[in-house]
Parts: structure tokens; C-alpha cells; sequence
């Protein structure tokens, strides 16, 4: 399997017009995630549980293609320095804390992907103000800069999809009732009363707002971030991408498609031989 990525990404570089002349990257020796519940992989392989082995960044099931086997196959000084920091129900408020584990860990690539979890709470008063949520991720971004670490963004999902494909599902509709998932978009899901309409509006709105300030984060912390422009937030998933547990959190699935569509927009990174460095993880840096 890793053979088969390396071809394939071999393969995009040649016929991908542009992409010889791009400034390739050094390969990361150490990458973590950041992030909530999709990062961890949260519902990918059981019920309830955390599936880091299949997070669309640092899992290491060759199922998923994520970002670190795709970044092995081009090179094995990353080989086991996979780190995943990213926690269930985490806000952009706890991105700071993650931010100096990666640090602590001398992460020179870092995934993000957090928001959702400031957004779908129990009412829309409760929801992240867009300003608090762009200088927490800004104070993380900070923490990460003086390393000079890579950073990959990525957005948000579009929440309002997920309402979209699955409300005419009573199962999903009975997970997402009997277990108060996102109640400010999953809330009533049958409904169809303007309020109801008007509310699930605002949220998507919220959660557009934060994927905006999240790019302009990211470009504000130089040529050293790439984001995915709105890839994860466009991308037309289905309930076939979605974890059965409890029709919220990605599958194996939806996170090989996670994946398969950020990837692409990162860093265009050089295969070259990997030189020994400093960029060794600390020993005392233990993921949870």
C-alpha cells in the first residue's frame, strides 16, 4: 500500500502542470494532529471510542492514505513519529494546549482542523464568537511559528450538509436526538419551520466565518501554513462517509476522503534523502 501511494503521488508531480517549478518542502521528521473528535478519528472503528490508527492525518491504517503514510512513502525518516494530539470535544480554546504538545514533541508538520465543536452546542448564544475563535487560533499559530513548523488547516465540515443528507433518515435523526449531537443545527431535524430554517442558517453562517478567519490565520502565519480553501467544507460527503455510531463523525471512509482532499492542497514536499537533524522527538513528549 505504501508503494502504491508513492507511485501515485510520483505520478501527480509529473502530470500535475506547475507542480515541477514549485519550492518543495523538506520531509517532516515528526507531524501531529491537532484538532477535536475527526482528527482522533473519534467513531472510525468502534462505538464511542478514539481511532487515531484512522485519523486522515497522523493514522497510520493504510486504509485511510492520511497524511503521514502518504508523506512515508515519499520518505521512512517519519517512520512511527506520527503524533496525534487532537481530543474529543476539544474547542478552538484548547487549541493552544495541543499546539505546545506538538512544540514539546519538535513537530516540524502540524495538521489542523477545529471548530465544529464551537459551533454545535446546546443553543447559538452559547457558540464561539467569531473574534474569540480567530485569537485562539492565533495564539496556537504563535506557539508554533518560532519552530518554523509547517502547518496544514484544514476547514470545517459544512454541518448544514450533513442536516441535509440525513434528515430524512429516522435512525440518524434518533442518534442525533437521543444523543443531543450539534442540537444547533441537528435540533428538530424534521422540522421544517422557518425558525428552525433561519437557525440552521445562522449556523452554517457561523461556521463559514470561522473557516474565513482560519485561512486568514493561516496566511497571516506566512508561506510556512497552507490551508484547503474550503475543500473539507465543500466537499459533497455522503451518509456512506459517515460513522454508523452515530451519524456525525467521519468513518474510515470519510476520513480516507478527508485525507484524499486536503493532501492536495499542502505542501508539495521533497522526496529527497532525509539528512539526519535535530528534528528528533523528544523523549519526554508523550501523546495522550
Amino acid at each position: 500500500m505504501v508503494r502504491k501511494i508513492a507511485l501515485v503521488l510520483a505520478a501527480a508531480v509529473v502530470c500535475v502542470p506547475g507542480t515541477a517549478t514549485a519550492a518543495a518542502e523538506p520531509l517532516p521528521v515528526v507531524m501531529a494532529a491537532l484538532g477535536d473528535s475527526i482528527s482522533a478519528g473519534f467513531n472510525a472503528c468502534g462505538w464511542y471510542v478514539k481511532c487515531t490508527s484512522r485519523s486522515w492525518s497522523a493514522g497510520d491504517h493504510p486504509g485511510v492514505e492520511s497524511h503521514y503514510l502518504r508523506l512515508l512513502a515519499l520518505g521512512q525518516g517519519i517512520k512511527g513519529h506520527n503524533l496525534n494530539f487532537a481530543v474529543p470535544g476539544s474547542t478552538s480554546a484548547d487549541l493552544v494546549v495541543q499546539a505546545q504538545k506538538a512544540v514539546a514533541a519538535r513537530a516540524s508538520y502540524v495538521t489542523i482542523l477545529i471548530g465544529a465543536q464551537d459551533a454545535c452546542v446546546s443553543s447559538e448564544s452559547r457558540m464561539t464568537p467569531v473574534a474569540a475563535y480567530r485569537a485562539r487560533v492565533d495564539r496556537a499559530l504563535a506557539v508554533l511559528a518560532p519552530t518554523g513548523a509547517r502547518v496544514f488547516v484544514a476547514s470545517i465540515p459544512d454541518v448544514k450538509r450533513l442536516w441535509r443528507i440525513g434528515k430524512d433518515n429516522v435512525v440518524a435523526r434518533s442518534f442525533w436526538a437521543l444523543g443531543h449531537i450539534c442540537p444547533t443545527m441537528l435540533a428538530d431535524a424534521a422540522s421544517n419551520a422557518k425558525k428552525d430554517q433561519a437557525r440552521r442558517d445562522r449556523v452554517r453562517e457561523r461556521v463559514q466565518d470561522y473557516n474565513e478567519q482560519l485561512e486568514q490565520a493561516c496566511a497571516a502565519y506566512g508561506p510556512g501554513c497552507r490551508s484547503d480553501g474550503g475543500a473539507v467544507f465543500a466537499y459533497p460527503f455522503t451518509l456512506d462517509h459517515i460513522s454508523k455510531w452515530d451519524f456525525f463523525h467521519p468513518n474510515a471512509d470519510g476520513q480516507r476522503a478527508l485525507a484524499q482532499t486536503t493532501f492536495k492542497h499542502g505542501f508539495p514536499w521533497d522526496p529527497a534523502p532525509l539528512t539526519p537533524d535535530a528534528a528528533t522527538p523528544d523523549p519526554q513528549a508523550v501523546a495522550p
